[in-house]
């Protein structure tokens, strides 16, 4: 069989709503690298985060900060960072509003207040190891790759009107990701693939939020988990069942790739 390169998104998708790896998609990462294809992800999570989740899957090659922060085979091939003074004046803007942020390069990530409840609640839905400290000067001379924003979504528009340099990429009720302007998962993946010389067809891509609606768009072969958001579902080759009832299994076999 011709070699294919296959990426995960993780939340959702690797992951359960438990934070959990089930079973059968454990057993299916296995069998694709098994069969000699390139298994990778896809995430918004920074590589911090999922350091844990590359180990026990074997995986060097992934897709971080939503496409700014790209590896492969364990080596660094493309950075996005975020404009350093657009970010300076939104900090500024958000502090006028009570609004925290959090800081994040590939190595960590900090808070620009000591606490907050919406930094405890949105972080705490993700069940890390891992929480943000304070230092509100961590975004001074450092290239940062995404800044958490903390705010409702009905106060987000005028953060959205002011800032043309960034992309506002809800994932909370109450938190939202800020990238650069233009960056996504499907960029990220085309570094890989290009340096990987693979064509289109060779390209295969699961995902479920709306993070992952550029990605499913663009990715040859798309498949969207049964408990993906409706954008996500309608913009994929193929709908899979849910992350609980083995959706990852379910999708490959549905791909031709199990």
């Amino acid at each position: 069989m011709e070699q294919k390169v296959i990426f995960f998104d993780i939340d959702g998708t690797l992951l359960n709503h438990e934070k959990e790896l089930p079973a059968s998609t454990k057993e299916s990462v296995f069998k694709l690298k098994e069969m000699g294809h390139i298994v990778a992800i896809a995430t918004g999570r920074a590589p911090f985060m999922f350091a844990d989740l590359r180990k026990e899957l074997g995986i060097d090659t992934y897709v971080s900060f939503n496409g700014q922060y790209v590896v492969l085979n364990g080596e660094v091939v493309y950075r996005n960072s975020l404009d350093k003074a657009s970010l300076l004046k939104l900090t500024e803007t958000a502090m006028d509003n009570e609004h925290p942020v959090v800081y994040m390069d590939h190595e960590d990530m900090k808070a620009n207040v000591p606490e907050h409840p919406h930094i405890d609640e949105s972080i705490g839905t993700m069940k890390l190891d891992v929480h943000p400290t304070h230092d509100p000067d961590y975004h001074v001379g450092r290239e940062l790759y995404q800044t958490l924003l903390f705010c409702e979504e009905k106060e987000e528009q005028k953060y959205v009107e002011q800032f043309k340099d960034f992309d506002f990429v809800r994932w909370h009720p109450v938190s939202t990701d800020i990238l650069p302007k233009g960056g996504s998962k499907a960029i990220g993946i085309d570094k890989i693939v290009a340096k990987l010389g693979f064509a289109k067809e060779q390209v295969y891509a699961f995902g479920d939020g709306l993070n992952d609606v550029e990605m499913l768009t663009e990715v040859h072969n798309s498949i969207a988990m049964g408990n993906g958001v409706e954008e996500a579902k309608s913009s994929a080759k193929i709908v899979t069942q849910s992350v609980e009832d083995d959706g990852i299994y379910h999708g490959l076999k549905k791909a031709g790739l199990l």
